[in-house]
């Protein structure tokens, strides 16, 4: 439900806010939460203002105290590092009046953060700002690598459990709800060509799912941990600095939970490195960019290697197969069930986006021996 202007003041008045502000408009293109600027008097963007998608994160008091608790260690930590300037290299977050994390209007949750100044962000990748995300979320892991397990809990809980997925897949392919489990899909691949049927990629997934659930094999024999992370790693969840193009900080913090660092490189290089779009019908133009891996890998590890353990380093190239697999899964899953999570823009995007994860994961596998080749430097 849509506010008007006089409610949005009214949610932010109930915040601990330092001056007046004046008004409230959406910002940025985030796909979860809605996010407005808030300004003052003066124009001046002071604040940012978020309601809460609490169909995804449903334990919000769970979320905010995640970001609570990660925002303060980074913050100690900077201060640590006699660090300057530190309301630009971490996100504050404001408590309202009555001092909680949170205000909840009796409809929507919301959240208040302060708005960064002189700062930037960038929507596409480039060898040089992978290195740089590279280097700031190897960063972001390593000021957390040293909060207690079990402190923070899962937002989404199994987010990138491997094992969870293919469940879901193999409930969804044995309900058959969208009757679409044996459909045949045509494609244009050079216009006029056939795709498998959706059945053929349901089999593809098969043949992997016992190479794809290492990490949760690895966790139960004791020699995987689980680490805190960021679950996604994109360029543009990290402001930087205007006068110099330097990393300022991490955002987006929702999906900051337990997991395995596998997830943190994997889903960069899912994203990052990808040479078409998530959605490309032409998968002629999908495949990974191997001068993004190394970006990213090198930035990552610079920072990260200190933390790391020699089976965590080993298995990162393979964590790229592993999130481009499991988005092949998820994705397929949901064409399966009849489109009832991804937002859709036609009938068969999420065959299309299947296809195209599929490919990626091909072309994965196709670089694996590089991949792991470029790791050894670290071992």
């Amino acid at each position: 439900m849509a506010k008007t202007k006089e409610q949005l003041l009214n949610i932010l008045d109930q915040f601990q806010l330092d001056e007046k502000v004046v008004s409230a408009e959406p910002f940025g293109n985030g796909h979860i939460n809605d996010t407005l600027k808030v300004t003052n008097e003066k124009g001046e963007i002071k604040y940012v203002l978020q309601r809460i998608n609490h169909l995804i994160f449903t334990n919000v008091d769970m979320l905010q105290n995640n970001i609570h608790v990660v925002t303060t260690h980074i913050r100690k930590k900077l201060e640590e590092k006699g660090e300057t300037d530190i309301d630009r290299k971490v996100l504050t977050f404001l408590p309202t009046k009555d001092g909680k994390k949170y205000y909840f209007d009796g409809d929507s949750y919301w959240r208040v953060c302060l708005f960064i100044p002189r700062s930037k962000s960038y929507e596409e990748v480039t060898p040089e700002l992978s290195y740089e995300a590279g280097k700031a979320f190897g960063d972001f892991q390593t000021m957390l690598s040293d909060i207690p397990e079990g402190t923070l809990g899962e937002t989404i809980p199994d987010f990138h459990n491997m094992e969870f997925r293919l469940k879901q897949l193999r409930d969804a392919v044995a309900t058959n709800a969208a009757g679409r489990v044996a459909e045949v899909q045509y494609y244009l691949d050079e216009i006029e060509k056939r795709l498998e049927e959706v059945k053929d990629l349901v089999e593809e997934i098969e043949k992997r799912a016992e190479a794809m659930c290492i990490q949760e094999r690895l966790y139960r024999e004791g020699q995987l941990k689980k680490r805190t992370n960021h679950c996604d790693t994109k360029v543009n969840n990290m402001m930087f600095d205007a006068d110099n193009d330097k990393v300022l900080c991490v955002i987006d913090l929702d999906t900051v939970m337990p997991g395995f660092v596998l997830s943190d490189i994997g889903d960069f290089i899912r994203t990052g490195a990808n040479t078409g779009a998530e959605d490309d019908e032409n998968l002629d133009n999908v495949n990974v960019n191997m001068e993004i891996f190394k970006a990213y890998t090198r930035g990552y590890m610079e920072k990260a290697k200190a933390f790391l353990t020699p089976t965590e380093i080993k298995l990162l190239p393979y964590g790229g197969r592993l999130l481009t697999y499991m988005q092949t899964v998820r994705f397929l899953t949901d064409y399966i069930n009849g489109d009832t999570y991804y937002k859709i823009h036609s009938p068969k995007h999420n065959l299309i986006r299947t296809k195209a994860q599929f490919k990626l994961l091909q072309s994965l596998e196709a670089h694996a021996e590089e991949m792991d080749q470029f790791m050894n430097q670290w071992l």
